[in-house]
């Protein structure tokens, strides 16, 4: 007879320490939504706020944005990667690229150029 292959788990793998007690916790309805405010202020869930809170007293507020310089990168970056797979497009099924098309390419060859040398200016 075949023996049946073993069946390989997949999903989210076991986590290390399971978090299976729970805690009941009383509050008026004032003291839940303000709860919750500050949970939602600090990017976690109410139960990782209060766990925070009661086993260390405080929580870390760490927001991370990224400054204006690096958006206005990426934004760039993601025009020319756009315009780029539209002229790959053409050229891939022969058709021959019109002058304005050519002029468009130069243009985002040198804009590319720039995003690089603003790149290295910014890292040194």
């Amino acid at each position: 007879m075949l023996e049946k292959p073993k069946n390989n788990k997949r999903g989210r793998p076991p986590k290390e320490v399971k978090r299976l007690r729970t805690l009941s916790v009383k509050c008026s309805f004032f003291e839940g939504m303000q709860i919750e405010n500050k949970a939602k202020q600090v990017g976690l869930s109410v139960s990782e706020y209060l766990r925070e809170m009661g086993l260390k007293g405080a929580v870390k507020f760490g927001v991370k944005t990224l400054n204006r310089e690096v958006l206005q990168l990426t934004g760039t970056l993601n025009h020319i990667a756009a315009n780029l797979n539209q002229i790959a497009k053409k050229r891939n099924s022969f058709d021959e690229l019109s002058v304005l098309e050519r002029a468009r390419l130069n243009q985002q060859s040198t804009s590319l150029q720039q995003v690089v040398t603003d790149i290295k200016a910014y890292l040194q």
